[in-house]
Protein backbone atom coordinates (compact mmCIF):
# COMPACT_ATOMS: atom_id res chain seq x y z
CA UNK A 1 0.00 0.00 0.00
CA UNK A 2 1.13 3.58 -0.63
CA UNK A 3 2.52 5.43 2.33
CA UNK A 4 0.54 8.70 2.88
CA UNK A 5 3.61 10.21 4.47
CA UNK A 6 5.56 9.80 1.23
CA UNK A 7 2.87 11.71 -0.71
CA UNK A 8 2.86 14.46 1.91
CA UNK A 9 6.66 14.81 1.64
CA UNK A 10 6.43 15.08 -2.15
CA UNK A 11 4.02 18.01 -1.84
CA UNK A 12 6.22 20.06 0.52
CA UNK A 13 7.35 23.42 -0.98
CA UNK A 14 11.01 22.52 -0.71
CA UNK A 15 10.38 19.19 -2.47
CA UNK A 16 8.48 20.92 -5.27
CA UNK A 17 11.29 23.43 -5.65
CA UNK A 18 13.84 20.67 -5.96
CA UNK A 19 11.72 18.99 -8.66
CA UNK A 20 11.45 22.25 -10.61
CA UNK A 21 15.22 22.86 -10.42
CA UNK A 22 15.89 19.34 -11.67
CA UNK A 23 13.47 19.90 -14.61
CA UNK A 24 15.20 23.16 -15.53
CA UNK A 25 18.61 21.50 -15.33
CA UNK A 26 17.39 18.65 -17.54
CA UNK A 27 16.56 21.05 -20.38
CA UNK A 28 19.87 22.92 -20.12
CA UNK A 29 19.31 25.53 -17.46
CA UNK A 30 16.93 28.36 -16.79
CA UNK A 31 18.37 30.65 -19.45
CA UNK A 32 17.98 28.04 -22.16
CA UNK A 33 14.42 27.35 -21.04
CA UNK A 34 13.54 31.04 -21.20
CA UNK A 35 15.20 31.34 -24.61
CA UNK A 36 13.19 28.39 -25.92
CA UNK A 37 10.00 29.95 -24.56
CA UNK A 38 10.72 33.29 -26.24
CA UNK A 39 11.48 31.54 -29.53
CA UNK A 40 8.20 29.64 -29.36
CA UNK A 41 6.27 32.85 -28.75
CA UNK A 42 8.09 34.55 -31.63
CA UNK A 43 7.31 31.69 -34.00
CA UNK A 44 3.62 31.75 -33.08
CA UNK A 45 3.50 35.53 -33.53
CA UNK A 46 5.18 35.25 -36.93
CA UNK A 47 2.78 32.58 -38.10
CA UNK A 48 -0.16 34.69 -37.01
CA UNK A 49 1.25 37.71 -38.83
CA UNK A 50 1.77 35.95 -42.17
CA UNK A 51 -1.53 34.02 -42.08
CA UNK A 52 -4.18 36.27 -43.67
CA UNK A 53 -7.52 36.66 -41.98
CA UNK A 54 -10.34 34.78 -43.70
CA UNK A 55 -12.01 37.01 -46.33
CA UNK A 56 -15.43 38.48 -45.63
CA UNK A 57 -18.11 36.61 -47.56
CA UNK A 58 -21.56 37.31 -48.96
CA UNK A 59 -24.19 34.58 -49.37
CA UNK A 60 -25.91 34.64 -52.76
CA UNK A 61 -28.25 32.37 -54.69
CA UNK A 62 -26.74 29.89 -57.13
CA UNK A 63 -28.03 27.13 -59.40
CA UNK A 64 -28.36 23.86 -57.48
CA UNK A 65 -28.09 21.94 -60.78
CA UNK A 66 -28.03 22.67 -64.52
CA UNK A 67 -31.09 24.78 -65.35
CA UNK A 68 -32.96 25.45 -68.58
CA UNK A 69 -33.98 28.97 -69.48
CA UNK A 70 -37.58 30.03 -69.81
CA UNK A 71 -38.96 28.20 -66.76
CA UNK A 72 -39.98 29.34 -63.29
CA UNK A 73 -37.43 28.69 -60.55
CA UNK A 74 -38.40 26.13 -57.92
CA UNK A 75 -36.94 25.91 -54.42
CA UNK A 76 -35.07 22.74 -55.41
CA UNK A 77 -33.36 24.68 -58.23
CA UNK A 78 -31.63 27.06 -55.80
CA UNK A 79 -28.65 26.74 -53.47
CA UNK A 80 -26.97 29.22 -51.13
CA UNK A 81 -23.36 30.04 -52.04
CA UNK A 82 -20.91 32.00 -49.85
CA UNK A 83 -18.51 34.07 -51.97
CA UNK A 84 -15.69 36.42 -50.95
CA UNK A 85 -16.89 40.00 -51.32
CA UNK A 86 -14.30 40.75 -54.02
CA UNK A 87 -15.55 37.91 -56.25
CA UNK A 88 -19.30 38.52 -56.07
CA UNK A 89 -20.59 39.14 -59.64
CA UNK A 90 -22.35 42.41 -60.38
CA UNK A 91 -26.08 42.05 -59.86
CA UNK A 92 -25.77 38.82 -57.83
CA UNK A 93 -28.94 38.14 -55.86
CA UNK A 94 -28.45 37.82 -52.10
CA UNK A 95 -29.94 34.80 -50.39
CA UNK A 96 -32.34 37.11 -48.54
CA UNK A 97 -34.10 37.97 -51.83
CA UNK A 98 -37.14 35.84 -52.75
CA UNK A 99 -36.55 34.39 -56.23
CA UNK A 100 -38.50 31.10 -56.23
CA UNK A 101 -41.30 31.30 -58.79
CA UNK A 102 -39.62 33.92 -60.96
CA UNK A 103 -38.91 33.17 -64.61
CA UNK A 104 -35.36 32.19 -65.54
CA UNK A 105 -34.50 33.85 -68.83
CA UNK A 106 -31.36 31.92 -69.78
CA UNK A 107 -29.77 28.54 -69.02
CA UNK A 108 -27.44 28.22 -66.01
CA UNK A 109 -24.78 25.72 -64.98
CA UNK A 110 -24.71 24.08 -61.55
CA UNK A 111 -22.99 26.36 -59.04
CA UNK A 112 -23.31 29.50 -61.18
CA UNK A 113 -24.38 32.57 -59.13
CA UNK A 114 -27.81 33.95 -60.02
CA UNK A 115 -27.78 37.56 -61.21
CA UNK A 116 -30.62 39.98 -61.87
CA UNK A 117 -30.25 39.78 -65.66
CA UNK A 118 -30.87 36.01 -65.53
CA UNK A 119 -34.46 36.67 -64.49
CA UNK A 120 -37.21 37.92 -66.75
CA UNK A 121 -37.98 41.43 -65.64
CA UNK A 122 -36.87 45.08 -65.83
CA UNK A 123 -33.25 44.22 -65.02
CA UNK A 124 -33.07 41.90 -68.00
CA UNK A 125 -34.38 44.55 -70.38
CA UNK A 126 -32.02 47.15 -68.92
CA UNK A 127 -29.08 44.87 -69.73
CA UNK A 128 -29.96 44.64 -73.42
CA UNK A 129 -27.79 46.73 -75.74
CA UNK A 130 -30.68 48.65 -77.29
CA UNK A 131 -32.66 50.99 -75.01
CA UNK A 132 -36.42 51.36 -75.11
CA UNK A 133 -37.29 47.68 -75.53
CA UNK A 134 -40.33 46.00 -74.03
CA UNK A 135 -41.06 42.37 -73.24
CA UNK A 136 -43.95 40.82 -75.15
CA UNK A 137 -45.18 37.23 -74.92
CA UNK A 138 -46.45 35.61 -78.09
CA UNK A 139 -47.86 32.17 -78.75
CA UNK A 140 -46.31 30.41 -81.71
CA UNK A 141 -47.97 27.67 -83.72
CA UNK A 142 -44.91 25.39 -83.68
CA UNK A 143 -44.48 25.66 -79.92
CA UNK A 144 -42.90 22.25 -79.39
CA UNK A 145 -40.32 22.86 -82.11
CA UNK A 146 -39.61 26.37 -80.80
CA UNK A 147 -38.99 25.02 -77.30
CA UNK A 148 -36.56 22.48 -78.73
CA UNK A 149 -34.44 24.78 -80.94
CA UNK A 150 -34.94 28.34 -79.69
CA UNK A 151 -33.18 29.53 -76.54
CA UNK A 152 -32.91 32.84 -74.69
CA UNK A 153 -30.53 35.18 -76.48
CA UNK A 154 -31.40 33.96 -79.99
CA UNK A 155 -32.40 36.48 -82.65
CA UNK A 156 -35.53 35.52 -84.58
CA UNK A 157 -37.87 36.77 -87.26
CA UNK A 158 -41.58 36.40 -86.57
CA UNK A 159 -43.79 35.38 -89.49
CA UNK A 160 -47.58 35.34 -89.63
CA UNK A 161 -49.62 32.88 -91.67
CA UNK A 162 -53.33 32.35 -92.16
CA UNK A 163 -55.24 31.15 -89.13
CA UNK A 164 -58.12 28.95 -90.34
CA UNK A 165 -60.33 30.36 -87.61
CA UNK A 166 -59.27 34.01 -87.86
CA UNK A 167 -58.77 34.64 -91.57
CA UNK A 168 -55.17 35.87 -91.60
CA UNK A 169 -52.93 36.40 -94.67
CA UNK A 170 -52.74 33.53 -97.14
CA UNK A 171 -49.01 33.84 -97.67
CA UNK A 172 -46.45 34.18 -94.84
CA UNK A 173 -45.60 37.77 -94.01
CA UNK A 174 -42.88 39.09 -91.74
CA UNK A 175 -44.17 40.86 -88.65
CA UNK A 176 -40.88 41.59 -86.86
CA UNK A 177 -37.21 40.96 -87.69
CA UNK A 178 -34.21 40.21 -85.50
CA UNK A 179 -36.00 40.37 -82.18
CA UNK A 180 -34.29 38.78 -79.21
CA UNK A 181 -35.72 35.82 -77.34
CA UNK A 182 -35.93 36.44 -73.60
CA UNK A 183 -37.57 33.23 -72.43
CA UNK A 184 -39.16 30.06 -73.76
CA UNK A 185 -41.60 28.86 -71.08
CA UNK A 186 -42.53 25.77 -73.12
CA UNK A 187 -45.48 24.41 -75.10
CA UNK A 188 -48.84 25.84 -74.30
CA UNK A 189 -51.88 23.86 -73.33
CA UNK A 190 -54.07 25.02 -76.20
CA UNK A 191 -55.66 22.66 -78.69
CA UNK A 192 -53.35 23.90 -81.42
CA UNK A 193 -50.27 22.89 -79.45
CA UNK A 194 -48.88 26.45 -79.61
CA UNK A 195 -46.15 27.52 -77.15
CA UNK A 196 -45.34 30.73 -75.36
CA UNK A 197 -42.21 32.70 -76.24
CA UNK A 198 -41.20 36.00 -74.64
CA UNK A 199 -39.47 38.48 -76.94
CA UNK A 200 -37.66 41.79 -76.48
CA UNK A 201 -39.15 44.17 -79.03
CA UNK A 202 -39.51 47.84 -79.75
CA UNK A 203 -42.92 49.34 -78.97
CA UNK A 204 -43.75 49.38 -82.70
CA UNK A 205 -42.78 45.72 -83.08
CA UNK A 206 -44.77 44.83 -79.99
CA UNK A 207 -47.86 46.52 -81.42
CA UNK A 208 -47.49 44.66 -84.72
CA UNK A 209 -46.98 41.35 -82.92
CA UNK A 210 -50.03 41.86 -80.74
CA UNK A 211 -52.19 42.68 -83.77
CA UNK A 212 -50.91 39.66 -85.69
CA UNK A 213 -51.52 37.36 -82.73
CA UNK A 214 -55.22 38.20 -82.83
CA UNK A 215 -55.85 36.90 -86.35
CA UNK A 216 -52.86 34.82 -87.53
CA UNK A 217 -50.60 31.95 -86.61
CA UNK A 218 -47.08 33.03 -85.70
CA UNK A 219 -43.88 31.20 -86.59
CA UNK A 220 -40.27 31.86 -85.61
CA UNK A 221 -37.29 31.86 -87.97
CA UNK A 222 -33.91 31.80 -86.25
CA UNK A 223 -31.39 34.34 -87.49
CA UNK A 224 -27.60 34.23 -87.28
CA UNK A 225 -26.14 36.31 -84.45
Amino acid sequence: MDDPALHADALRPDALGDALRRAVAAVGGRRRLLTAGFLAVAVLAGLRAVTPAPPRTVTVWAAAHDLDGGRPLAVRDLARLALPVATVPAGALRSSVEVAGRMLAAPMRRGEPLTDVRLLGPSLLAALPQPGLVAIPIRVADGSAAAAVVKPGDLVDVLETADPAGGGPLRPETVATRVQVLAVPGPGDGADGGGLVVLAATPAQASALAQASASARLTLVIQRQ
